[in-house]
């Protein structure tokens, strides 16, 4: 009588109007899976590319974020305690310089010690290449996992500079970019790629509706932290109707975020990875890469890292030129630079040997990409990373594998740009006159390339 009465179970309906929109296996002969959204597929696809080099010589020395102790774990009496003579011999002081030895390892971030105290990123001649065949050669190939000794003339000097604090270096970041908190913009983020300093994600502007790109870079995790002053400073004082432009750039916590415009093309190596180009589209995004090249070059900025990447499309064909993370700013007080910085594949051999190098790196880099144009990738690609650097700069410039499906006057148009001799290297502007570029058509020539690529890979 006074029991509590039993309530009622909700009826729950089947589902209604359900669809199957993906459906994805995997192909154990290709060795991948088939029908990802276009939004997976496309970040395993950057995972898989040759990520770029910094010279660990240079890496930037930076205040570690000091740890939280724990109030209930008490450590045993026999373990140093900071201060003791035996904690202090552990670390390094401030005035020595960083043993060459000692590098950072990317997964746990600790140390580890190599059996010599050569200094490991130079390729020396003569220096045969370590055997052994590596475990992924196309994923990542940072500046730790290079293993061959630097030329005496590159070694660092003994003189290490101050260690600038996280704190430091955020107020130096906070001078350069716009106040305010972009989160308070933005909705609808998505993840659509990763590169080498940070992740990207496309996201809406709540104001407008416009949908922009999102480089999202944590100041602790970058190898050379003063590069992110490249994000913001080179694409927002050089605009060009063929470079990326950027918006706004903002501090937010422990990273930069650099708001840009969204090209929906895609990069061009995605257009490569399934698609072969004809000598008019080769032609037509040449043109438009030399165009933003000779701008900066005449500005003084090096990209560093040119390659099909850095190159994005919008979906109505034009080209423009992006990530700016590794460029190098040249003037009448710096007129070279001697930085190993770069991508192993597409590195020019006084790069590499780390010579005192300018623009011309970049034209080096832009003929390794019209290799991939034609080939479908760049030379040496079945190397390791440091095989491929090894016979860039040790053989002559690399040939096509398909050269008798090309032009006389594309592969004098590339010949000019793989030439191992800088001087006698062409330059942007030289190249601009070249017949191969009489070839060049409108912007809508590309457009059935992006057509074909976003049409295979919305396929299900």
């Amino acid at each position: 009588m006074f029991r509590k009465k039993k309530k009622k179970r909700p009826e729950i309906s089947a589902p209604q109007n359900f669809e199957h929109r993906v459906h994805t296996s995997f192909d154990p002969k290709e060795g991948k899976f088939i029908g990802l959204p276009p939004q997976w597929q496309n970040i395993l696809d950057t995972l898989k590319r040759p990520k770029p080099v910094v010279d660990p010589s240079r890496i930037t020395r930076v205040q570690l974020q000091p740890m939280k102790p724990n109030p209930f774990f008490r450590a045993p009496q026999h373990w140093s305690s900071p201060h003791s003579p035996a904690a202090k011999s552990q670390s390094l002081p401030s005035d020595q310089p960083v043993p060459d030895y000692a590098r950072i390892s990317e997964a746990g971030g600790s140390p580890h010690k190599s059996p010599t105290i050569e200094h490991r990123i130079g390729l020396p001649q003569g220096r045969p290449s370590p055997a052994g065949s590596p475990r992924n050669r196309h994923t990542q190939t940072s500046s730790s996992n290079l293993h061959l000794p630097l030329d005496a003339k590159a070694q660092p000097t003994s003189e290490d500079p101050a260690v600038v604090t996280h704190e430091q270096f955020k107020a130096a970041l906070r001078m350069v970019v716009d106040q305010g908190d972009p989160r308070t913009m933005l909705e609808s983020y998505v993840k659509i790629g990763e590169g080498s300093t940070g992740i990207v994600c496309i996201a809406r502007e709540k104001h407008s509706g416009r949908q922009v790109a999102v480089k999202m870079m944590d100041l602790r995790k970058q190898q050379r932290r003063e590069l992110l002053f490249n994000e913001v400073v080179i694409m927002r004082d050089y605009q060009h109707d063929n470079v990326v432009e950027m918006y706004k750039s903002y501090l937010v916590g422990d990273e930069l975020w650099v708001l840009m415009e969204f090209l929906q093309g895609g990069a061009l190596t995605d257009i490569l990875s399934q698609i072969r180009l004809n000598e008019e589209q080769i032609a037509t995004v040449c043109e438009s890469v030399l165009q933003a090249l000779a701008y900066l070059h005449s500005q003084g900025v090096i990209h560093r890292d040119i390659k099909s990447d850095s190159i994005l499309l919008t979906l109505d064909g034009r080209v423009k030129l992006s990530d700016f993370g590794f460029c190098a700013q040249i003037s009448k007080d710096v007129p070279k630079r001697k930085s190993l910085v770069g991508t192993p594949y597409w590195m020019a051999p006084e790069v590499i040997s780390r010579s005192p190098y300018t623009t011309e790196v970049d034209i080096w880099s832009l003929g390794i990409m019209v290799i991939e144009m034609i080939d479908g990738e760049p030379p040496y690609f079945s190397d390791s990373p440091v095989q491929a650097m090894k016979r860039l700069r040790d053989s002559p410039p690399p040939k096509l594998k398909n050269s008798h499906k090309t032009s006389p006057v594309l592969r004098d148009f590339l010949e000019r740009m793989l030439t191992r001799d800088p001087l006698e290297r062409a330059t942007a502007q030289e190249l601009l006159d070249h017949p191969f570029l009489l070839q060049t058509g409108l912007p809508e020539c590309l457009v059935p390339l992006i057509q074909r690529y976003r049409k295979r890979t919305s396929t299900c």
